[in-house]
């Protein structure tokens, strides 16, 4: 009885290894296919990395070489040559040309700006950037209503940009002589607990400037 079990057993286990021959002969491809891809596609994701530090790169070069010209307005026309491998790149190269034109050609560098704050193909957080440094830039030629529009909108934001928009909006009150609403305001961003200490340094400055009292410890908040 052992023989016979012996038996089929030896035959059942060329069934199984006929059967799996002739997967591999069949189905095998596949498999190397697999193989073929997997190995593919780790070498094209290394060079399309390899690819994209090299472009990175070639742009901070520019970047760099654009801003060691002699002058503000040299150093703008410069960057504003520098070819941007992606729209972040592109953003970051209008950001630093409008803040090297800001001296010379105000309007125009806010018009930049405003320009990059609009624009729907970019982070918002780009956009923050852009709106902020155009409405802080002096002689922007930026109406007093249209700035404090734009803030208004930038303080519903969070974190940061909603205390940088507050500081500027407390700008534009005492510009506009209602000093009792920029103290509040500054109070309130040295008491708030997201500000950062450059900016509750600089809210401060102003608070004792404009003969105000600076918010104890848990005041503000």
């Amino acid at each position: 009885m052992s023989d016979t079990d012996s038996f089929i057993d030896e035959v059942s286990e060329e069934v199984r290894r006929d059967r799996l021959f002739g997967l591999m002969r069949r189905y095998g491809w596949i498999a190397v296919l697999l193989v073929l891809l997997l190995v593919g596609g780790t070498a094209w994701n290394e060079w399309r990395k390899a690819q994209e530090r090299q472009t990175a790169q070639v742009f901070g070069d520019a970047v760099l070489a654009a801003l060691e010209a002699d002058s503000r307005d040299a150093r703008a026309a410069a960057l504003s040559g520098v070819e941007a491998p992606n729209p972040g790149a592109a953003v970051m190269r209008d950001l630093l040309a409008a803040a090297e034109a800001s001296d010379a050609t105000p309007q125009e560098a806010a018009s930049r700006l405003m320009a990059l704050a609009e624009s729907s193909g970019i982070e918002p957080v780009y956009r923050q950037i852009a709106t902020l440094k155009a409405v802080a830039m002096p002689d922007s030629g930026l109406s007093v209503e249209d700035r404090r529009t734009r803030l208004e909108g930038l303080a519903l934001a969070e974190g940061l940009t909603r205390l940088l928009a507050e500081e500027q909006l407390a700008m534009i009150d005492i510009e506009t002589g209602d000093t009792g609403a920029a103290l509040e305001r500054l109070v309130a961003i040295v008491g708030d607990a997201q500000s950062t200490p450059g900016l509750r340094r600089r809210a401060s400055q102003v608070i004792v400037a404009l003969g105000g009292d600076l918010p104890g410890p848990g005041q503000g908040e």
